[in-house]
């Protein structure tokens, strides 16, 4: 995981050009703390890059990328887990064993479609000049667990980067919006860029589609396996997030039961290293101590205090670039800071179970099968402004990659094999409702609700708790409140950028920390 941003078909001197390339890119520099590079086609193209060495660190692995006669450049964030397989069997000559190399080649052979080879978590700009005039591609990953924006200039100009912040005060950019998941954009000079549908499986796409086949419990078994494993890829030290919940539990039995399965895996400790973060005497950490033990890892536990989590939160703000999650991330921010200070670049996490398996306590109300499936694709679509933003967002803030084994391309969730059908769709949800028994492993979030469709006894709550501010666009129910101005946060001033459609749940919103430290009440 890294950053990259992008100015492409700008106008004005190179030079000066340049220098603002470098300045926005470096706004991000805390994704890719390794090493910045910058690369134009002297044609008022610019590609940056900030890395995060995972995959061969060594300079052969450091981006801008180039095909072997210079006329394709591309950055890349993210991982491939199937670059062997895909260099293998479509013979891409391969200079370097970085999985994003053959992002480019790929374009080069296939063009635009090569996107549907991928698996994994990515964004990517392309600058093809291979013809008269350049050709730029833009892609994102099918579940957004890479983020991106795309910028529109006055003068025509498409600004690209990770994080929004890298397009705050630039006046050259008259407006900007969310990079929508398992999309991409094909355009040349002067054309504004359309969001393309690469990734469309009948449960994204179908609104009506509800499945009916069975579940398969032993293929559900392996495809989490094998998600895992396949994320173990890594050329640097790495380990497992472990909150002594279910989700995170999972992925660390399976992590240390077949670790030697792995492939492209450095092999640099004995044992498994799990992290857990919380206040002294916290249940949670009682929890993970005991899972950690039961399987033999090598376990940190850290420690902060109440003063510690409000002091990190303007910081946190201002990473995430929303309100949203702060709860949540508060924790994540600062154990990535102590994971990263052990010299590990890369953990396992285990978002996204709980909303495409329907892991969340409401989901016991369901109902039918079909309003269980319905919801249950209705928040895992959206996990790219939820959990996974802050999964992302939070972590890399310290540079420090989290990657997310149950939203892999062959998920055990919304897919068509695996929704429970009639009163199943209970059965997870009321496992979840009685106390833990001694030992057991809990929900990460236990009996609380995570936000999204609640109950009526609770949304009143949840209205007060997501308020962006002045114009801001909440996650969650009754937004026509926003609009009439009834909550809002005095002394916030954020920068917000709609994103075509209008559902609030997938607005940006852009605060500086000192808009953030304006609107704290401590």
């Amino acid at each position: 995981m890294c950053g990259i941003f992008a100015l492409l078909n700008a106008s004005g001197d190179d030079a000066t050009l340049r220098r603002l390339v470098v300045e926005l890119a470096s706004r991000i520099r805390h994704r890719g703390p390794d090493w910045s590079s910058v690369w134009t086609d002297g044609s008022k193209n610019f590609l940056a890059h900030e890395r995060l060495a995972i995959m061969d660190p060594n300079e052969s692995g450091d981006q801008p990328m180039h095909n072997a006669d210079g006329t394709i450049s591309w950055v890349v964030n993210g991982e491939i887990y199937n670059f062997a397989q895909l260099r293998d069997e479509h013979g891409l000559d391969c200079k370097t064993t970085s999985d994003s190399e053959v992002v480019g080649l790929l374009y080069e052979k296939y063009g635009s479609s090569f996107v549907k080879l991928l698996d994994g978590m990515f964004v990517f700009t392309i600058v093809d000049s291979r013809g008269d005039e350049p050709v730029y591609m833009a892609g994102r990953d099918h579940m957004g667990i890479s983020p991106l924006y795309i910028g529109h200039g006055e003068d025509g100009s498409t600004w690209v980067a990770s994080e929004m912040k890298c397009f705050q005060h630039v006046t050259q950019i008259k407006s900007y919006e969310l990079f929508p998941p398992g999309h991409f954009c094909l355009w040349q000079a002067g054309e504004r860029p359309d969001f393309i549908r690469w990734y469309e499986p009948r449960w994204v796409t179908d609104e009506s589609y509800v499945p009916t086949a069975a579940v398969d419990f032993a293929q559900v078994r392996e495809t989490v396996i094998e998600a895992v494993l396949k994320r173990l890829m890594a050329d640097v030290p790495f380990g497992v997030l472990l909150s002594g919940g279910l989700d995170s539990s999972l992925v660390t039995a399976i992590a240390a039961k077949h670790r030697d399965r792995a492939t492209n895996s450095l092999d640099w400790s004995e044992k498994l290293h799990t992290f857990s973060i919380g206040i002294k005497g916290a249940p949670d950490l009682e929890n993970a101590k005991k899972v950690a033990d039961f399987l033999g890892t090598t376990h940190h536990e850290f420690h902060f205090t109440p003063e510690e989590a409000i002091d990190a939160v303007p910081k946190v703000v201002y990473h995430l670039e929303s309100w949203h999650q702060v709860r949540a991330a508060v924790p994540m921010f600062l154990l990535a800071r102590k994971i990263k200070a052990l010299g590990v670049k890369m953990v396992l996490s285990g978002e996204g179970a709980d909303e495409a398996l329907g892991g969340y306590l409401y989901f016991h109300e369901a109902p039918s099968a079909e309003e269980f499936h319905r919801e249950s694709v209705r928040k895992t679509t959206r996990l790219h402004q939820w959990d996974v933003l802050r999964a992302n967002k939070a972590t890399m803030a310290n540079g420090l990659e989290a990657r997310v084994p149950f939203l892999d391309k062959k998920s055990p969730g919304p897919p068509d094999e695996h929704r429970p059908r009639g009163e199943g769709v209970r059965h997870v949800a009321q496992a979840r409702r009685r106390p833990p028994e001694d030992g057991e492993v809990r929900s990460e979030e236990g009996l609380r609700h995570p936000g999204g469709p609640l109950p009526a006894r609770g949304r009143a709550v949840e209205a007060e708790r997501a308020v962006l501010g002045r114009r801001g666009l909440r996650l969650g129910r009754r937004p026509e409140e926003l609009r009439r101005g009834r909550h809002q946060r005095r002394g916030v001033r954020a920068q917000v950028r709609e994103v075509p459609g209008g559902d609030p749940a997938d607005q940006g919103v852009l605060l500086s920390e000192e808009h953030v430290r304006e609107a704290l009440p401590w």
